[in-house]
């Protein structure tokens, strides 16, 4: 008789074990039984508790489940409350495990036996297979006798008689204890049957398998309940094994798959793998597409059961921006390869969640500070805010550091970024949700011993901290051919577009990362959170046609104008023509390519030389026929106009250095038909102005509170102001009488009070908005040079900007 009174602490380390790798799931698993365990208060975790309940997952040997069923042992948690938990959470495999530990029933039935009608003379095979304690043993009985030999897991009947058919049924034993599999019943049917030919074909010899019903392709919603259906025919009856992405599903091993409520987690590529003794077909690969649904799903404290992974969000965003900076050409460290290529995955992926992403490489220390502050002016109120920073860094005190690229060797705190910081002067703008994703190094600076003190910060539940690595361990690249990945990004971007809270859509990242070989014992993510409402990424932005809006997405914008697309005309006919395409906010790539020659010029080309003199250029990136050639390894000609016209590419690094306007040579060489004289040659001069992220004069110091006193803040500034600033703002002839570059810094001057003022303005965000009157946010694709319209743009389409 079972005593379901012992402790937990009665089962052995390999039973506690096995639970725990039953309970490790996000779906039905540790967090669940914390909180069907509340039912008895000595058992209920508070929240530093389960917060070390998820820690488990950093260390290597670490899990969550096993260290909550070690909080349940030392506070006297009987095993039938045990039980009685896993049955509220409908965790039957872990309710069914436990009663076979408790019971010591260990042997359990597999593959259970099947019904059967072949052909006289045919051969028939019954498979019955049991897990459980080694050296188990089988024995096969004809209704009450046993039959001689039929001792192994398969009983093959060559050559079957009348007298063989009746029920089959196998019994599994380890020493005394034993169990019964279910009856299976073996039908003779003779040739010349009038039914011999259809039985010939439901019921197939040993030799045939074949798949009757395939499983078809569908598109759901969240919330919706899935099935997909295979079934097949053969002779041993077939077994079944669903997967999904090519990954083989739990416990899918029936040719109907079910799941009652789906959610994006569940979308991806299904197919069924139908197997017996002899052979092995699968099935047709299908799609699974699900979307957002606007059913709001709740689920009941009362009644916790398997569902959806979350609530369909009430919450939404004003805006959405992220600053994405990658330093890899340190002056005086171990240069770094894989920002580039995480930089650039991490644009596309926020660019088709509508976020405004600028995305810079290779900052100095002014450059990253005074990128931040213009980030900032982006921040408004219920704006989400997105910082992300691959390079060099560490942490001193609980403090982190972003390293520039001018570091010296001995770096110490006012030689980098500090992020508490930042995340003081996010906190200021009212921002609707800040997420820092670190994804450098968090080993101690042994030339720093300075703590810094913040100021004191604003309480607002809406910060999130994603590390690549935990407190004192490195942050690793993968180097694949020319280009490489952090660990972090690689497992980030299969995760990223999830629609689940951000903390549980990192923490399942953090799962993934724990099963990398490579890193296991060495890199772990860390995850900090005081977020309290359920904001996603994935949340839609609610915005608005009001100024504030208006100024917004024209702030934005100025920075990723790209020069229009020109056409220069040679005196001796050629035309040349200019294009222009972004591969990061601060990088350019310049295409050039012949429009028309005269008929008597046997062939010509165009080359660029002679560029600004502020302006570093490496001339093995210029004039190339490839892009690849010109160093860019990520950018495709599939992304510009016309990509199979022959052209020349001129990649353009560090934009944000650049102090004037941009001006370079275009070189025309030719030569004419039939004649011997040499290569003639035409020079025209071009000036390009300020393109991208170089208008905002990163190179520039700031004020050290130019982000609440010296910046245009939508916030604090009357709408009729910011109308009038836009207006003033959209017309190239006040613009340029004014100041020869533009700047975010230029534009903050508007509306403030003057230097000697003693009043000061407080930067309260606007609450009486009504954003119920403005229309949905809508876009357009393009961005033009000469004149920035007020107008609203979209960002989900444009993986990389171009003009031609």
């Amino acid at each position: 008789m079972a005593d379901w009174n012992r402790g937990v602490g009665t089962l052995n380390e390999t039973e506690l074990n096995r639970l725990a790798v039953l309970l490790d799931n996000a779906k039905c698993g540790w967090k669940q039984l914390a909180k069907a365990a509340t039912d008895q208060p000595r058992f209920r975790c508070s929240e530093s508790e389960l917060t070390n309940c998820s820690l488990q997952v950093l260390n290597c040997t670490g899990s969550s489940g096993r260290f909550l069923l070690g909080m349940l042992k030392d506070r006297g948690c009987t095993l039938g409350f045990l039980l009685q938990c896993l049955r509220k959470m409908e965790h039957h495999e872990a309710v069914e495990y436990l009663t076979a530990a408790v019971e010591q029933i260990q042997i359990h039935i597999t593959v259970q036996p099947q019904t059967q009608q072949a052909q006289e003379g045919s051969s028939v095979v019954l498979s019955c297979k049991a897990s459980g304690p080694p050296s188990l043993g089988y024995q096969w009985f004809r209704g009450k006798e046993e039959i001689p030999g039929g001792c192994d897991p398969d009983l093959v009947v060559p050559f079957l008689t009348v007298a063989q058919q009746g029920h089959y049924i196998c019994r599994v034993n380890h020493g005394e204890k034993f169990i019964f599999s279910n009856w299976a019943h073996v039908r003779v049917v003779r040739s010349g049957n009038s039914s011999s030919e259809t039985s010939s074909t439901m019921f197939p010899s040993t030799s045939g398998l074949r798949i009757t019903c395939q499983p078809r392709q569908q598109t759901l919603s969240e919330g919706d309940g899935l099935l997909l259906q295979c079934l097949a025919e053969g002779n041993p009856p077939p077994q079944f094994q669903w997967y999904r992405n090519r990954t083989a599903l739990e416990n899918a091993m029936k040719p109907n798959l079910k799941i009652p409520c789906v959610t994006t987690a569940d979308r991806g590529r299904y197919y069924c793998r139908v197997f017996n003794f002899y052979h092995e077909i699968k099935s047709e690969e299908v799609n699974i597409n699900i979307g957002p649904s606007d059913t709001h799903w709740k689920s009941d404290d009362e009644d916790i059961s398997i569902g959806p992974t979350r609530q369909s969000s009430c919450f939404y965003a004003t805006d959405k921006v992220a600053l994405l900076m990658g330093n890899m050409n340190y002056l005086h460290h171990r240069q770094l390869r894989a920002p580039m290529a995480d930089v650039h995955e991490l644009t596309n992926l926020l660019r088709q969640l509508d976020f405004k992403v600028v995305s810079l490489l290779d900052l100095d220390w002014q450059e990253m500070h005074s990128a931040v502050t213009e980030f900032l002016l982006l921040l408004g109120h219920g704006v989400y805010g997105l910082l992300y920073f691959a390079g060099h860094g560490y942490e001193n005190y609980g403090n982190s550091f972003m390293v520039p690229i001018d570091a010296p060797a001995s770096y110490t705190s006012k030689h980098c970024l500090w992020v508490q910081e930042v995340l003081q002067r996010m906190q200021a703008r009212d921002t609707g949700l800040n997420v820092f994703l670190l994804d450098m190094c968090r080993k101690r600076n042994l030339n720093d011993e300075t703590i810094p003190q913040p100021d004191p910060r604003k309480v607002t539940a809406n910060i999130v901290f994603g590390y690549a690595t935990c407190v004192d361990a490195e942050a690793y690249e993968v180097n694949k051919d020319d280009l490489s990945n952090g660990i972090f990004i690689s497992y980030l971007k299969k995760r990223l577009m999830e629609d689940e809270k951000v903390t549980v859509m990192l923490d399942r990242v953090a799962e993934d990362m724990g099963q990398c070989r490579i890193t296991r014992g060495r890199q772990a993510l860390e995850l900090r959170s005081n977020l309290s409402e359920r904001r996603a990424l994935t949340d839609k932005i609610q915005s608005t046609d009001c100024p504030v809006t208006s100024a917004r997405n024209l702030q934005w914008a100025i920075a990723h104008v790209l020069p229009e697309s020109r056409t220069l005309e040679f005196k001796c006919g050629v035309k040349v023509q200019l294009g222009f395409a972004a591969e990061f906010s601060n990088i350019m790539i310049i295409y050039t390519r012949i429009l028309d020659k005269p008929k008597d010029i046997e062939h010509c080309s165009a080359q660029l030389s002679d560029f600004s003199e502020d302006l570093e250029i490496d001339l093995k990136h210029t004039n190339q026929e490839t892009l690849q050639e010109a160093g860019s390894l990520l950018f495709t000609i599939d992304c510009l106009p016309q990509p199979e016209v022959p052209k020349l590419y001129t990649r353009l690094k560090a934009l944000q250095r650049l102090k004037k306007e941009l001006t370079f040579t275009v070189c025309l060489h030719y030569q004419y038909l039939n004649l011997e004289e040499e290569e003639v040659q035409e020079i025209q001069t071009v000036s390009i102005g300020k393109p991208l992220v170089s208008k905002l004069n990163l190179h520039e110091p700031r004020l050290a509170n130019c982000s609440s006193s010296s910046s245009f803040d939508f916030q604090s500034t009357s709408l009729l102001e910011s109308a009038t600033f836009l207006q003033g703002l959209c017309d190239p002839s006040e613009t340029s009488s004014q100041s020869a570059s533009t700047s975010w810094s230029y534009y903050s001057n508007v509306g403030e009070p003057s230097e000697g003022s003693s009043s000061t303005k407080v930067n309260l965000p606007e609450e009486n908005l009504d954003t119920d009157d403005c229309p949905p946010y809508t876009a357009t694709k393009s961005l033009p040079y000469a004149r920035v319209e007020d107008v609203t743009y979209s960002f989900s389409n444009m993986q990389n900007f171009h003009s031609l």
